[in-house]
């Protein structure tokens, strides 16, 4: 795969690598993507999360939802999302 960066991105590759952060312009790209992947599974989670409390009342499940509990559901669904990328950048490939 080829992938063109943008002279900003390219520049901000390069300086991260001249700063050491990373070792070369791919590292940038694989951080780039893990990153995403991340905001897209809490992203997934959270929408999830948001679809089963929409039809849990239906079934006599429901709770009333305020601005605090949904701070604290989008908290869990964060660290479960990081956790998971953890575990998974630690694992054995």
């Amino acid at each position: 795969m080829e992938v063109q960066l943008t002279p900003g991105q390219k520049a901000f590759a390069r300086q991260a690598i001249e700063t050491g952060r990373l070792q070369r312009e791919e590292d940038a790209v694989k951080e780039a993507l893990s990153l995403w992947e991340e905001r897209e599974r809490t992203r997934a989670e959270i929408l999830s999360a948001v679809d089963e409390a929409e039809v849990s009342p239906a079934r006599g499940e429901g709770r009333t939802m305020t601005q605090e509990s949904m701070r604290e559901l989008a908290e869990q669904v964060k660290q479960r999302g990081r956790a998971r990328l953890a575990a998974e950048k630690t694992a054995p490939r």
